[in-house]
């Protein structure tokens, strides 16, 4: 059975330089940057960390990722945005809990 759990968290920064330079000194190490000011950490085989830089005019966010085996859901879950391909290479959708939050869900592809 496809491990379930988290499978990342993403991050919003006005600073992707600093933001990195905190995690690395949790002992977060940088798998890969990209050249738009964001780029992934990991610490073990954990889940990872997604950090982009977004414009100071923009307030800063974070969403946690879901780790789920295949796209099917329960149809009591009430889906925002249903799966889609990413240029990554996982199958992504959002989903509404009953207090209204909002989940990221990744599946492989072509699950």
């Amino acid at each position: 059975m496809e491990p379930r759990g988290i499978e990342a968290v993403f991050l919003e920064t006005h600073n992707w330089g600093k933001a990195a330079k905190f995690f690395q000194s949790l002992g977060f190490e940088l798998e890969f940057e990209t050249d738009h000011s964001s780029g992934q950490l990991r610490n073990g085989d954990g889940p990872y960390v997604f950090i982009a830089e977004v414009p100071e005019s923009k307030e800063t966010a974070m969403q946690i990722v879901l780790k789920v085996p295949a796209e099917t859901l329960d149809p009591s879950v009430e889906v925002v945005t249903p799966f889609d391909n990413t240029h990554y290479g996982t199958r992504e959708a959002t989903v509404r809990d009953p207090d209204g939050r909002t989940w990221s869900l990744q599946a492989p592809a072509g699950s």
